[in-house]
């Protein structure tokens, strides 16, 4: 049997019991050259044994892997990938909905690019019974519908760092680290390691819920590891082989702007920090601001740059008092 064209690696953690719904929205697929891959854990978020079950026997694409201890979603996510038989990765959580044609129009992009390392496309955002286009759609427009290289388009190291708005061709190596924001590295390490990436310019994924829970594997972690994610992200910049040709100035810069972004939206969205955290985050951005600030970077305009600003100088206090949270939108 011919390997199917997508693997779906699914970890079923489902807090919000979104996963039957998941499920239904990729077996109603038009195309049908796909697998699954529910990784199943013993977390009290993933649902009852007789739900995935009632999928795997139904249709012959399903495959639950059962892991018999508790690991965070990354680690779920490296385990589900092991087993997968796909040209292309696709890992999405409990709370995401497909459209019924999307692996259809995938597939028909890909026959038009040939075999490429990335394959990014477009999602949107549903809340309160509102949907939002993704933060990256104005990127992705622009990338054009040439197959490039990260260097033709570094702006898009400043789209989120979503791992489920992308197909990755099986093989690469993807590493998630257990802890909040897995992902940030494994988007990273992906679109360095590209040679060849290519823009699917369409809406494949609906996520129905702000941002990402964390099943209780993911033992102490919390909303700090977005500052080890970025430092991996920046080691690996520094760390390229003498042989490989120095990297792009362009996306260190669209790099920096997307992690500053990431640390005020988080910074900014209520519920994530304590009172007692608040200080010691904006510290540790600061401290970042400065480390990783690439020569000649040019802050954004406007409020959102004054914000820069203050983050710059470690400007608590002031940053504080302004209000600018409230005033100025933080972009994801």
């Amino acid at each position: 049997m011919a390997p199917p064209l997508i693997t779906v690696v699914l970890p079923a953690y489902d807090e919000q019991e979104q996963l039957k719904e998941c499920l239904d929205s990729l077996l109603g697929q038009s195309f049908r050259e796909f697998e699954i891959i529910v990784v199943r854990t013993p977390s009290p978020h993933c649902p009852e044994e007789r739900l995935v079950e009632a999928y795997e026997l139904r249709d012959a694409r399903v495959r639950v892997l059962r892991l018999e201890t508790e690991p965070g979603i990354g680690q779920a996510r490296m385990a589900g990938a092991a087993h997968a038989r796909g040209e292309y990765l696709l890992f999405l959580d409990a709370d995401h909905l497909l459209p019924a044609d999307a692996f259809e129009t995938m597939a028909a992009r890909l026959a038009e690019t040939g075999e490429v390392d990335l394959l990014l496309f477009g999602h949107n955002r549903e809340y309160r019974d509102k949907v939002w286009p993704g933060n990256a759609a104005e990127l992705l427009a622009a990338a054009g519908p040439d197959v490039f290289t990260p260097a033709e388009h570094p702006e898009l190291f400043g789209a989120p760092p979503l791992i489920w708005d992308r197909l990755v061709r099986n093989g690469t190596a993807l590493t998630f680290p257990d802890g909040f924001y897995e992902e940030v590295p494994a988007v990273h390490r992906s679109l360095l390691a590209a040679t060849r990436i290519a823009v699917l310019d369409r809406e494949c994924v609906t996520i129905r819920r702000r941002h990402t829970l964390h099943p209780q594997g993911s033992e102490g972690a919390g909303h700090f590891d977005l500052f080890d994610r970025y430092e991996s992200t920046f080691e690996l910049l520094d760390a390229q082989p003498a042989e490989a040709p120095p990297v792009d100035p362009g996306i260190r810069a669209h790099l920096f702007t997307r992690m500053i972004r990431h640390y005020l939206f988080v910074f900014d969205l209520p519920g994530c920090l304590t009172r007692t955290e608040r200080p010691q985050f904006f510290q540790r951005a600061a401290e970042h601001y400065k480390r990783f600030l690439p020569d000649g970077y040019k802050r954004p305009d406007g409020r959102e740059g004054i914000k820069f600003s203050l983050l710059a100088s470690n400007s608590y206090a002031t940053f504080e008092v302004a209000k600018f949270s409230r005033l100025a939108g933080v972009r994801r």
